[in-house]
C-alpha cells in the first residue's frame, strides 16, 4: 500500500486515472455528484459523470427532484467508457427501478461490475440525511436483484441496511448479521457503515466477504456537519480500487479520508453543512 495520504498523480500533461460517478445532483454542493467530484479531483484522478437526477436541495433537506431518462443515464455510460475509459465506477442516487435496470445492463455491457475488469462501487442512496425519500421503495427489489450481484462493493449506512434487509442494526453482532445478508444478495463484498451507530464512541465500519470480517473504526467526530460523508467514503474508496488497491486497503485509505473531512467540516446554510475533502489542499 502506498501512503495513506496519496495516490499517485500524474505529470503535467499526462491523461490521469480516470473514474466515473452515477448519481444524483445536489444543488447545495455538499453530497451527490459535487461531493464526488471533489474528491477525484483531490486525490489526482480525472472524474466523469453519468446524471441520474437534479435534486432540488439545501442544507435543510430536499424538497424535489426531477429525474433522468433511464435511456439518457446509460447513454451517458456508453459515451465516456467508450471514449475516455474508466477503470472504476460507482453508483449514487439511482432514484427508479428504471434507472437501476437501465445502469445495471449497461454496466454489465461494458464490463463494469461482475466479473468484468472495472470495479464497481455501490452506494445504494436511498434517502438523504434528514430522511428526503431519494429512491422509490418498489425500487428496492431491483436495487437487490439487479445492481448488488455485479457490485464489487456495497457501502450502505444502517439506515439503508434496514431498508434493504429489515436487519436493525444495535451492536456488533447484529452488525455481522447484516453484513452476512448484504452478501447474500450477491456483492463481492459488503462494507456496513457504523456513522449512525450512536451507541458507540467509534465509528465502526464493517467489511465483510463471505468469509472474513474486517473492522474499521475511528472517534468518532462531533460535528453537526456530516453532509456528504457516505458520498465521499466511497468516491475515495473509486479512486484506490483505481489505482489497483485490494478492497480492504481502499476501505482503510477511504476511511481516513473522510475522517479528515468530517473534522476539517464547514457549517453552511442554516442546515447541516458538508464533509470537507478541502482539508487536503493545505497539506495533511
Amino acid at each position: 500500500m502506498t501512503d495513506p495520504w496519496l495516490l499517485p498523480t500524474a505529470a503535467p500533461g499526462q491523461t490521469p486515472v480516470r473514474v466515473m460517478t452515477i448519481a444524483g445532483s445536489d444543488s447545495g454542493g455538499g453530497a451527490g455528484i459535487q461531493a464526488d467530484l471533489r474528491t477525484f479531483a483531490l486525490l489526482g484522478l480525472h472524474g466523469t459523470v453519468a446524471l441520474t437526477a437534479a435534486t432540488v436541495q439545501n442544507s435543510l433537506g430536499v424538497t424535489g427532484f426531477h429525474e433522468i431518462p433511464p435511456e439518457v443515464v446509460a447513454a451517458q455510460v456508453r459515451s465516456v467508457v467508450s471514449d475516455i475509459g474508466v477503470s472504476a465506477a460507482k453508483t449514487g442516487m439511482l432514484a427508479s427501478a428504471p434507472i437501476i435496470t437501465a445502469v445495471t445492463e449497461v454496466c454489465t455491457e461494458l464490463g463494469i461490475g461482475g466479473n468484468g475488469a472495472i470495479p464497481l462501487v455501490v452506494d445504494p442512496v436511498c434517502a438523504s440525511m434528514h430522511g428526503d425519500r431519494l429512491l422509490a421503495l418498489e425500487a428496492l427489489d431491483t436495487l437487490r436483484e439487479r445492481l448488488f450481484p455485479i457490485a464489487t462493493v456495497v457501502t450502505p449506512n444502517l439506515d439503508e441496511v434496514r431498508l434493504l434487509t429489515g436487519v436493525e442494526v444495535t451492536d456488533p453482532a447484529s452488525q455481522r448479521d447484516a453484513a452476512r445478508a448484504l452478501y447474500d444478495l450477491g456483492p463481492k463484498w459488503v462494507l456496513v457503515k457504523g456513522g449512525h451507530l450512536r451507541s458507540s464512541a467509534q465509528s465502526p465500519d464493517l467489511l465483510f466477504d463471505g468469509s472474513e470480517f474486517g473492522e474499521f473504526t475511528h472517534e468518532r467526530i462531533d460535528t453537526g456537519h456530516d453532509h456528504g460523508a457516505g458520498d465521499t467514503l466511497a468516491a475515495a474508496t473509486v479512486c484506490a480500487l483505481a489505482h489497483g488497491y485490494p478492497v480492504p486497503d481502499a476501505i482503510t485509505f477511504a476511511k481516513r479520508w473522510v475522517t479528515c473531512g468530517l473534522q476539517a467540516a464547514y457549517p453552511l446554510g442554516a442546515g447541516h453543512g458538508p464533509v470537507n475533502p478541502l482539508w487536503r489542499v493545505a497539506g495533511p
